[in-house]
């Protein structure tokens, strides 16, 4: 019985035309644990069927790109911050690192406990926020994607919270202020 096998598909930079392609499925064929390697130079991508079971060799998308790269080709990269929920330990940071990493194509994760914040480095478009979110609650931890820094409601719920605040103080300092602008005005009115 055959291993089975996952696909990840790589963005690739720098082919220019069919010799490119078959260098490249040539370098790609030869990484270990792929078992189909198909470049499409009109997407700029990499396709590869790779051997996922335990006796094979496991997804290595770090060899994959180094296979690229010495082929003289690029593979871009980009980097997702995810706000984590529910840590308590630096073994709960080992746990949603692993969780992170095991998704296929994840290059690096990197988790912190004290900011409770994910950095994760993947080729560009080869993972989505939510599959990464989904690893993350397998794993038993909340996860959140973080635009600019701050949670997507974050901006929304920080102005909701200082609006109530400053309207729960206009509603205790007004009848503290109100005696004093009477008097002020009593004042005035007797010059």
């Amino acid at each position: 019985m055959a291993a089975p096998a996952t696909t990840i598909t790589l963005p690739v930079e720098g082919m220019t035309c069919a010799s490119c392609v078959a260098r490249l499925e040539g370098a790609l064929g030869r990484a270990p644990g792929v078992v189909r390697a198909s470049v499409n130079l009109a997407s700029e991508s990499a396709t590869l069927e790779v051997t996922t079971s335990a006796a094979a060799v496991p997804i290595d998308t770090a060899a994959l790109i180094g296979a690229v790269d010495r082929a003289g080709f690029h593979v871009p990269t980009q980097t997702l911050a995810l706000a984590i929920s529910g840590m308590t330990c630096a073994s709960c940071v080992s746990r949603v690192e692993r969780a992170l990493l095991a998704v296929p194509g994840v290059l690096r994760a990197s988790v912190n406990l004290a900011s409770e914040r994910a950095q994760i480095e993947f080729p560009r478009g080869a993972i989505d926020a939510r599959t990464l979110i989904d690893a993350v609650s397998r794993a038993g931890y909340g996860a959140s994607e973080l635009v600019a820094g701050l949670p997507p409601d974050a901006p929304t719920a920080a102005l909701s919270r200082e609006a109530r605040h400053l309207l729960w103080a206009i509603a205790l300092s007004l009848p503290l202020a109100l005696p004093m602008l009477l008097m002020a005005l009593g004042r005035d009115a007797m010059l």
